[in-house]
């Protein structure tokens, strides 16, 4: 039985021979390219059998592995968990996507992927709403008026006001600072929020060195808003969050 091989990402390269790193993959496997014309797939051998899990020292050595391919260039990457019966089996999967591959490698190429979460940096996201909402303070004051205990039909509506006017301000303060920082980026997508207090979550696609300018965007979005919110960016990373290809292995 052959080696299966571990898919990391997908490059337009020249050289198949410049793409190889010892140790550096999963189970500290080698890491090297199987290209099939001028794409290829960075990979590394695993069992063919082997079901890789998401432990902590597989996510590591996933990342590190696109982490060492974003120095030079922009790598698709691949989701966690992807392996390919052997190496025909990977040049299938180039030729069968070549089109989509390459259309996605123009796009992203001399690219990163930068991260924005806006939090509500407040003690208490409710009490803060109830502050700022005159609408969530009239039904909160006449739902627990002293010495009432409301029903439970009242807490739903209230909870559901609440929820309402998260989402409403969430869509609004996204659409704000997305307007800000589309000067400073070539796309913007708007991801789900994980937490309550969390205004938004956005993954922006920058030119490559252009990332001073993108973090002076988010300086310009920033003074738009006062004390109670927290602006956190991180990356460079791989374009995650703009590479949508779902392989059929």
């Amino acid at each position: 039985m052959g080696s299966g091989q571990y898919l990391y990402a997908i490059m337009a390269i020249d050289d198949p021979q410049e793409m190889r790193f010892k140790g550096l993959g999963i189970d500290r496997g080698d890491v090297y390219a199987i290209a099939a014309g001028n794409i290829a797939a960075i990979v590394s051998k695993v069992p063919p059998d082997k079901r890789i899990r998401p432990e902590r020292r597989h996510l590591a050595a996933h990342h590190g592995v696109l982490a060492r391919l974003m120095e030079t260039a922009t790598p698709l990457p691949m989701a966690f968990g992807i392996i390919a019966e052997n190496g025909s089996a990977v040049k299938k999967i180039l030729d069968k996507y070549r089109r989509e591959f390459l259309k996605h490698t123009r796009r992203v190429s001399n690219k990163v992927e930068m991260g924005l979460k806006v939090i509500w940096d407040v003690p208490n996201i409710f009490d803060y709403f109830v502050i700022t909402h005159p609408q969530l303070k009239e039904l909160r004051d006449r739902f627990f008026w002293i010495h009432h205990n409301p029903t439970q039909e009242q807490k739903i509506e209230l909870g559901r006001t609440f929820e309402r006017l998260l989402n409403e301000d969430r869509e609004a303060y996204t659409r704000q600072v997305s307007e800000v920082l589309s000067e400073y980026c070539h796309e913007i997508k708007a991801n789900k929020c994980a937490r309550e207090s969390e205004v938004m979550n956005l993954a922006c696609l920058v030119d490559r060195r252009g990332i001073e300018r993108f973090e002076e965007g988010i300086f310009a979005a920033a003074n738009q808003f006062d004390n109670n919110f927290a602006f956190d960016y991180s990356g460079p990373w791989a374009p995650h969050n703009f590479v949508n290809i779902d392989l059929k292995i």
